[in-house]
């Protein structure tokens, strides 16, 4: 209830910015603290780094959709799916990843999937709402 009520007071542009601003942050962190991050969560400091890499593309692609006067629904459509399919991607890692997460690992790649799926909702609902 209270994520639909958030949802109803967020615009999509409100949205899109910040998932971009925490996907830039997710990616700093794990770029810069891939090789500690590793050894806590069970995941390759490679793999952690390289995903951190390929946050900065994405932030950048956000806060350009999100800063655009009028926000075309289609790319909003498409963050949204890509939005999902990292969901996905996140739950497929953790069951038939090659990696022996720990259970830090488990619960970190499970927030950082709930978080982006709430990205994912708000900006459903604000496109939504925007008509």
């Amino acid at each position: 209830m209270a994520l639909a009520a958030i949802a109803s007071s967020v615009s999509v542009r409100h949205a899109v910015l910040a998932d971009g601003v925490i996907s830039g942050a997710m990616g700093a962190l794990l770029i810069v603290a891939a090789s500690p991050l590793s050894g806590l969560l069970g995941i390759s400091a490679g793999f952690l780094f390289w995903v951190g890499v390929a946050l900065m593309p994405w932030m950048l692609a956000l806060l350009l959709i999100g800063r655009k006067d009028q926000l075309g629904a289609r790319a909003v459509e498409t963050v949204i799916a890509l939005n999902a399919l990292w969901v996905v991607t996140s739950i497929g890692l953790i069951l038939f990843g090659p990696f022996e997460m720990t259970a830090l690992g488990i619960a970190f790649v499970v927030a950082q999937a709930l978080a982006v799926a709430v990205f994912a909702e708000l900006q459903f609902f604000g496109l939504k709402r925007a008509g």
